[in-house]
């Protein structure tokens, strides 16, 4: 059997291997975690809600069959209703609310056999692309605590990252999953729009910009958590195209010989640091030595109207959560109540007109027929998923003065992957790159609409080729 010590190196099915063996029990597997969470929660400040009773409950109770049966789990913050534990949203205006209901996500969770024992830090309605909430302070980064881990998922990044769980779940508004994915060395998959269910609250969230998925270490437990939780819900509006077959199989399936164009320009014109772009170049190579065919070619997309209409829907979007606090809670939101730049985006939300909103997402639209039809001749597009390495904590602090400013400071950032949110096309950060400061830099491959199976056969050939399992940061379990 293996040791207690041992489990934080392995995967999410490797753990579960061992539990369907009995070579081990869930209660051993969540006091682990809860063990290493107790013991590096206060250097990192991942977890902001434990669930450590519910947890152990759960682990000493029939767990049913699930793919995941008694691997321990965390959920961000945001976006997963789980019934009786608060969800703050990282906002002081939510920090006593309860929700009285699973999502449709949380069950499905589940139902796979996964016991959630806690969950994780997130900015506040998961605005930023750090995760620095005034709430609970800042999530720090386990390969360098004075920098950011990424948001809105960093806290659940940092928790895998650091061992604390296997694998844990996260949401992706405008790269929020792949975003921290990069920043902390993991892999991180935004898979197509509606590929996981919103229900029962939402049809959709922002228009369709809006996916669950979660964070991992290995390629195949993203594939196989996929399988447990995709699939349309009753009464969903639309969802997406059903795979041919289960997407763990594409963890062990040849990709053939791929057409990958790749990128290193910003498609809003900004600089891209000298490590997102070598990093870019090293995984171009890398394909090139796996049989693909590679080329440097960049589709032609209007980048600063992409920015300028996704934040009219990022915007009314915030003004439209507030409404929706409002009728949650039965309270009023106050100024007072939120961090500044939270505030000022409602504020600039509610300025928005209808016809605004609606020519800004069929503008967002037709960047999606374009970059359709770029996909007709390439099976995947290579981009830096950042524009930087992770950054410090506090980069995109804004004073009272300019609540804009830390947005601003944001786009720069992140250029590219709030292009697959517009989009629908499902993406993913792969850690394939490591600065000579030693801070992990991801790399960002998208798919066609629908086509998270090629995207797992050449992450999995990728793995295989450059692994990155054996990589600990410096604050781990």
């Amino acid at each position: 059997m293996a040791r207690m010590e041992e489990f934080s190196s392995l995967d999410a099915t490797a753990l579960a291997r061992l539990v369907k063996q009995k070579q081990v029990k869930p209660i051993e597997l969540v006091d682990a975690a809860i063990d290493r969470i107790e013991r590096l929660n206060s250097a990192l400040n991942t977890v902001v809600t434990p669930m450590y009773e519910q947890a152990r409950e759960l682990a000493t109770g029939k767990l049913g069959e699930g793919p995941f049966a008694g691997v321990p789990f965390l959920l961000k913050d945001l976006g997963a209703p789980f019934a009786g534990v608060r969800m703050t949203m990282g906002s002081a205006f939510m920090r006593n609310f309860v929700p009285d209901h699973d999502s449709e996500l949380v069950g499905r969770l589940k139902r796979a056999g996964l016991i959630i024992v806690g969950k994780t830090n997130t900015p506040e309605l998961g605005i930023l692309p750090t995760t620095e909430p005034l709430l609970f302070g800042p999530t720090r980064n386990p390969w360098d605590v004075h920098r950011t881990p990424g948001g809105s998922s960093g806290g659940s990044a940092a928790a895998v990252a650091a061992r604390l769980v296997p694998m844990a779940h996260g949401n992706d508004g405008g790269g929020s999953i792949r975003i921290p994915a990069s920043c902390c060395g993991l892999f991180g998959l935004k898979p197509t729009r509606a590929r996981n269910p919103l229900g029962p609250d939402f049809g959709d969230i922002f228009s369709g910009l809006v996916a669950d998925h979660a964070l991992t270490r290995s390629v195949r437990d993203s594939a196989a958590l996929l399988d447990a939780t995709a699939g349309p819900d009753v009464g969903d509006p639309y969802w997406a195209p059903p795979p041919a077959r289960p997407f763990i199989q594409e963890v062990e399936a040849d990709p053939g010989k791929l057409r990958i164009a790749f990128t290193v320009s910003s498609p809003t014109g900004g600089i891209i640091h000298a490590d997102c772009t070598n990093a870019v170049r090293g995984a171009a190579t890398l394909c090139a030595d796996l049989g693909h065919e590679v080329v440097e070619v960049t589709p032609e997309v209007n980048g600063e109207l992409i920015t300028k209409s996704f934040m009219v829907l990022w915007s009314a979007g915030c003004a439209w959560t507030m409404d929706g606090l409002r009728l949650a809670t039965g309270q009023t939101p106050a100024r007072d109540q939120f961090e500044p730049l939270t505030w000022a985006l409602c504020e600039m939300g509610r300025q928005q007109s209808a016809s605004s909103y609606l020519l800004s997402l069929s503008f967002l639209q037709k960047v999606g027929r374009d970059i359709a039809r770029f996909f007709l001749k390439y099976d995947v597009w290579l981009t830096p998923t950042l524009g930087e390495p992770p950054v410090p904590l506090g980069t995109f602090d804004s004073p009272p003065e300019n609540p804009f400013q830390g947005l601003l400071r944001a786009q720069a950032f992140v250029p590219f992957t709030p292009i697959c949110n517009a989009t629908g096309q499902p993406a993913m950060s792969v850690p394939l790159y490591w600065n000579a400061e030693g801070l992990p830099v991801g790399v960002h491959f998208v798919g066609r609409f629908g086509d998270e199976a090629t995207l797992f056969r050449l992450a999995a050939q990728l793995e295989s080729a450059r692994p990155w399992s054996n990589r600990f940061p410096p604050v781990s379990a």
